[in-house]
Order: structure tokens, then sequence, then C-alpha cells
């Protein structure tokens, strides 16, 4: 057994100190704390920004920005992200050691994503714990956490220990695909520190207006300008700067992401423990993520053919050892940038000879496109890879999918209209709309066969599977 078999746990460094210690207290102070709390204003929450200071101070600030989560939301991973407070070191560190031990029970951590970030991104991340042993940014937003979602997730607990802009961007690279609707990020900061009253709120309110610009740059810039002003004891405008920034580095450029402003309070508005002549700011942000309307979302025909001239491409660099990236997607229109799923389909001679797609809303539409084009000639298992020779023979066929929707009656499903998508534990089973037109199948066959022959569950695992809907634009090179 080596060291990493070990599981240690981090048990609480501040409780009794920022929060009450005793469970039954902290219950009934997170009650009174939601109570007070501004109530939701936007769904589809991605991330919050919320403060880190004692519950006396900032609590009711934190309750808002974690108010913002719908009650039904089912987050499967909570990225919570916090700058060290006490050591400087390059990069992040993610703990991977153990759970977190806190007064209501234990809080669960992913230590598989924590394992594999270190893996992959070593100049990046490491598992050392030391920062998080006596770090309390990440700790005191747990108790709010657990209140909102009932600990139905599992943690990865991230200290950035870095004042590096260049390497925040490479974290948030490294970080943006979990960034969707089956994950939270939790962004831990407080921000001026120790100004006069009124001071604090002017230096606050430059600050907040920069991060829901949705810019790094200007975040950057609110930052520098705010240290020059000279304003007196101010040491800091965001204590937790290089998180927030590379929250921002990760929905830079993605009209989707919405910021917004939910509450702010110093500690000079606590009643009667605020001093005014020093204070320390807070706000609660959320980052919400606009609803792609199936609908309403449409493509020109010119973007259409980018799509289709894009997956050749793609394809062909498959043949080419010496090649020049493709261009960058934030050159290309929104459309095309919107994140959504794709499925590419290939034919030589009216025969499949590939298919491949990807379900989730992470990705941009043309990134899709590039990746699947290229697993669909060179990656189905099905079928020998598409050679160089064929290439000008065979057909490309993208489908662009619509959001998914999980639907409670199969009533619901419109064949011909509808793809179905079945998941039941880890299996999944997919079927695009033309499949239905294709085989003349009955909804049950439809349904049968894609449990049986895609997920694996059986002809009728459906019925104990969930199933979702949604619907494809479809483009051919050839109608």
């Amino acid at each position: 057994m080596n060291g990493k078999d070990i599981k240690i746990n981090r048990h609480p460094a501040v409780a009794g100190q920022f929060y009450p210690a005793h469970p039954d207290v902290l219950q009934r102070e997170l009650e009174s704390l939601f109570s007070m709390a501004a109530p939701q204003k936007q769904g589809r929450v991605r991330a919050v920004i919320s403060p880190h200071a004692g519950y006396i101070f900032s609590g009711t600030v934190a309750a808002s920005a974690f108010n913002q989560l719908d009650d039904k939301a089912s987050y499967r991973k909570v990225f919570l992200i916090a700058s060290s407070h006490q050591a400087h070191f390059n990069g992040a560190s993610v703990y991977c050691d153990g759970d977190f031990i806190m007064p209501y029970g234990r809080e669960l951590v992913d230590t598989e994503i924590g394992e594999m970030l270190t893996e992959v991104y070593p100049e990046l991340f490491t598992d050392n714990p030391s920062p998080h042993l006596n770090e309390h940014s990440i700790e005191v937003q747990l108790p709010f956490l657990h209140y909102k979602l009932q600990n139905s997730y599992r943690i990865v607990p991230i200290i950035i220990g870095t004042n590096s802009p260049e390497i925040c961007k490479r974290l948030a690279s490294a970080l943006k695909p979990y960034l969707n609707k089956d994950n939270l990020f939790v962004i831990s900061s407080d921000f001026s520190h120790y100004p006069a009253y009124e001071a604090a709120k002017s230096v606050d309110s430059a600050t907040g207006q920069a991060i829901i610009s949705n810019s790094p740059q200007n975040l950057l810039s609110a930052l520098d300008i705010n240290a020059h002003k000279h304003i007196p004891q101010l040491v800091t405008s965001l204590c937790g700067w290089t998180s927030v920034l590379t929250l921002l580095y990760m929905t830079e450029n993605e009209p989707a992401f919405c910021y917004n402003e939910i509450c702010y309070k110093n500690s000079g508005d606590a009643k009667e423990e605020g001093s005014r002549n020093h204070v320390v700011g807070y706000w609660a942000i959320s980052v919400t993520e606009k609803q792609v309307d199936a609908e309403r979302f449409t493509l020109s025909d010119a973007e259409k053919q980018v799509l289709l001239k894009e997956a050749r491409d793609s394809i062909g660099r498959l043949f080419r050892k010496a090649d020049t990236p493709p261009a960058a997607i934030e050159s290309y229109p929104q459309a095309l940038r919107t994140r959504c799923g794709a499925f590419v389909s290939i034919h030589n001679q009216g025969e499949l000879r590939g298919c491949y797609g990807h379900m989730e809303e992470d990705k941009p539409l043309l990134q899709n496109v590039r990746e699947m084009a290229q697993w669909a000639a060179a990656r189905d298992s099905r079928f020998r890879p598409v050679t160089k020779e064929e290439l000008n023979e065979v057909d490309i066929e993208i489908s662009v999918l619509s959001p998914l929707r999980k639907i409670r009656n199969i009533t619901e499903i419109e064949m011909g209209v509808h793809g179905i998508f079945i998941r039941k534990g880890m299996n999944r089973g997919v079927f695009l709309p033309q499949v239905a037109t294709e085989t003349g199948w009955s909804k049950e066959s439809f349904l049968g066969h894609c449990a049986r022959d895609k997920a694996g569950i059986g002809w009728n695992g459906w019925k104990e599977a969930e199933i979702s809907v949604f619907t494809a634009t479809i483009i051919r090179e050839k109608e």
C-alpha cells in the first residue's frame, strides 16, 4: 500500500470562530441567514461568487449567493475555488487525500477528478494537502452548500497559490470543460479590505462592475486603478482575485454566460459588531447560462456550409502530417459558437461508414463538429477507418442537436421529429430522429432497439430508464 492509498480526512479549522461548531446551533444560524437572503433572481446557475468572512459579518451575503440555486438542482460536482491566504506556490492545490469533516457530517470529495487534474496537468495542479489544512475560505462555504443542496453532490476543493494571470488563464482552460449544467462552481472571495465605509462602497462598486462585464482584462484594470487611487487603508480590492479571474477566463467570449449582482454589504453594516472606520466588502454574484431556445436557434445556409467544410477539413487533417491548426472558434459567427450537441455521420454510396456524436451542451457547436468528424472517420469500432483514398467519395451529414428534455411518458415522443437519449446508471443509448424515418419502426421498437442495441440494458430496459428527447437540424452535403 502506498501513501496515496491512505486517505486522510480534513477536519474543521475555523468551526467555532467563523461559524458555530455545534450542528444544531449552526442549523439555526443558517435558517436565520437564509430567511434574510436575497430571493432567487435567475435560473440555470453555473457559478456563484460568495464571501468567506465570519457569518456575523458576511453571512447574509453568502446566503444570498447560495439562495440563487434552485432547490431542485442536481449538481453532480461542486468545484470550490479559493485563493490561498497563507501560502504562495505555483499553480493550484486540489485536495485529494480524503473527505471534509464538518460539524454536521461529511462532505464527500471527488478525489477521482482531483487525481485526474494532477496527472493530466502536473505543471498546474498539485495534490499537496498542506494549503488546505488551515485555510478557511473553502470551509466556510460548505455549510451554505449543504443547507441548500443536502449532499447530493461531491466537492472538488481547489486552492490557488499563484499571483500570475497567465497561470490563472491556463487553470481556466483545464477547468472550463466542467463548467456545464451538471456542475456548480463556487468562487470564494471577499472584496475591499480595511478602507472606511463609504470608500469601500465606491471601490467595491467598481470591482463588481468589472466582474459582471465578463472581461478578465476589465477586472485586472479595475484592480490596478483602485490600487493607484491611494485610498487610505485599502490593502486589496479583492482578496480572491486570482480565483475570480480564473472564472472570468472560463466565461469570457461566451455570450451565453451572464453575471448577476445579487447582494452587497460590508462589515460596517453589521448592527453592533461592525466598525465603519475599517471595513471589508462582500458581494454575492451569480453566473447564469441562457437557455438555448431550440425553436429559435437557427443556422443560415452559409453557416451550414461552413460546418460541412469544417467537418471535411477536420477529417482531412487526419492524413496531413504537417498542417496549420484550424482557425480559432472565437473568429466564427455566434451561432457556430453556441454550446450544443452534434453528431457527424459519414456515408459512402449510401452505406454508413462511421458515426460519432456528443450529447452534452458543454462545447461550442463548431468544436463538436470538428472533433466528431474525426472520431466518425477513425474511431467508430463498427467500421474500418475511412482512408485517404476514399475521402473524396464519402458524403458528410451533420445533426445539430437541441437541448435534452426529460419526458415522463413515451406519448411525448414524436416519431421522425424527436431523437431519444436513454440513460440507466452508467449505460447510455442514443438514436437520432432520422433513425425512426429510415427504419419505419414503431415507437416501441424504436425504444427497444435503443435500449438493447445502444444502451445494453435489454429490450424492455427503457421502461425503467430515464428517457430524454431532442430535435436535430440535419445538414447534408447531398440533399
